[in-house]
């Protein structure tokens, strides 16, 4: 059998096999010192993988793609399907294809090819020829999830990290704003004659159903409460144009809402809320998650959309909490963890753990960007950003490069971006 001997094992493909020669026999398979394995990236970039313009064609019984390995009969214009056998009659957009006009995932050279998904409109169009199921809005989303329970040097530097990103997102990326502290506040964009907020107590865990209504995102006849439909959402999965009562009163694209949410942040300040002598600041990082996942999961279930949390020191208040207010109270260590000394970890994972059911049943992702000399509650938040394929960042502070330079890597384009995936 012959070892790995090439430049790019992987190739365009992102597949590396422990041989690259299959065992011809039960006895050579029963020889082999290495198991038969195989490692594969399905996100590898390559500049080798060419880039369609178009959705996928799928197998009516099986969902496959339409691949180079399919059989084809130009003639007839069916393909089967190579996982499942089922004959598929091409759509007419396909009508003019031949043996020597093929479309691009019929290259036998092209194993792996990618995607570029239309407009939603477009795309509604190509699943009444195709009767495949609707995709979903292909614009990315961002809530950023901002602590201002910090000093003012340290405001100061997440502000303006925050600016940076939003100056980097594509003019079609939809951004919201939720700042916190006591309270949690929600901050309409769609309003920019006047700064106005939606605030959410922080000592109380809230509903999904809770944070709509606040936001006057619910519908209700003769008083009574119905079923919750999101402003500017059909069924079918279709996104239309959203109405400035509705969803785009907190979420607009970054292109129209730079200059306000960059207004905002001026005028952001550190949470007023006093703090009395030998306490901690009263920090309610649970219950401004939960809103932000509400307000995405309300309007736009499905989609790929990102909550990006900025924290500063460890949740005090509400849901989600690690310590107490008491400065005397030491923050849990990994001994205490152990011995089952900390009375408030258990109650913080199973809240982080519904949070993380709900942000996996939307398709949201949660990122956490924690500085601080001191614990944040990472081990808590933890299972939340696991389960969602987030990014955790730890730094001393927002000043500090770490934080700087990989915050930044998350959001620009080029060789250095990060290439984050969504849903």
């Amino acid at each position: 059998m012959s070892e790995m001997a090439n430049i790019d094992p992987e190739g365009m493909d992102g597949v590396r096999m422990t041989w690259n020669v299959w065992p011809r026999t039960k006895v050579e398979a029963s020889k082999c010192v290495i198991p038969l394995a195989a490692t594969i990236a399905p996100i590898r970039p390559h500049p080798d993988i060419p880039t369609l313009p178009y959705a996928p064609l799928r197998c009516k019984t099986c969902a496959a793609a339409l691949n180079s390995f399919a059989r084809v009969d130009f003639t007839a214009k069916i393909w089967i399907c190579p996982f499942c056998f089922q004959r598929n009659h091409f759509p007419q957009q396909y009508s003019m294809i031949s043996e020597t006009n093929l479309p691009g995932e019929l290259y036998p050279q092209y194993t792996t090819v990618q995607y570029t998904l239309p407009h939603p409109s477009q795309q509604h169009y190509q699943h009444q020829q195709q009767q495949q199921p609707p995709p979903s809005d292909s614009s990315p989303v961002f809530v950023f999830v901002l602590d201002t329970c910090m000093i003012e040097e340290e405001l100061d530097f997440v502000k303006s990290a925050l600016k940076r990103a939003i100056g980097m997102l594509p003019d079609n990326a939809l951004v919201g704003l939720v700042s916190f502290g006591t309270q949690a506040q929600v901050h309409e964009l769609g309003f920019s004659e006047l700064s106005k907020v939606y605030v959410f107590r922080g000592d109380k865990e809230i509903s999904k159903e809770q944070v709509l209504e606040q936001l006057g995102l619910s519908g209700g006849v003769a008083g009574r409460r119905t079923a919750a439909v999101p402003v500017g959402y059909q069924k079918g999965g279709i996104q239309n144009v959203f109405p400035n009562g509705g969803i785009a009163r907190f979420l607009l694209p970054a292109s129209e809402c730079e200059y306000t949410i960059n207004t905002l942040l001026d005028e952001l300040q550190t949470d007023q809320w006093p703090v009395p002598p030998g306490n901690r600041a009263s920090r309610c990082t649970g219950v401004a998650l939960s809103v932000a996942a509400g307000l995405l999961g309300a309007c736009l279930p499905g989609t790929g959309a990102r909550i990006v949390a900025l924290v500063g020191g460890p949740c005090t208040e509400g849901p989600g909490t690690i310590i107490s207010k008491d400065l005397s109270d030491p923050v849990r260590s990994h001994k205490d963890l152990d011995k089952d000394a900390a009375p408030y970890f258990k109650k913080a994972v199973k809240f982080y753990d519904n949070l993380a059911k709900q942000l996996v049943n939307q398709g949201h992702v949660l990122d956490l960007f924690a500085s601080a000399l001191d614990q944040v509650g990472v081990a808590e938040m933890k299972v939340a950003v696991e389960r969602t394929g987030g990014l955790v960042v730890l730094a001393e502070s927002f000043g500090h490069s770490v934080f700087k330079d990989s915050f930044k890597r998350v959001f620009e384009d080029g060789e250095q971006s990060l290439g984050l995936c969504f849903k």
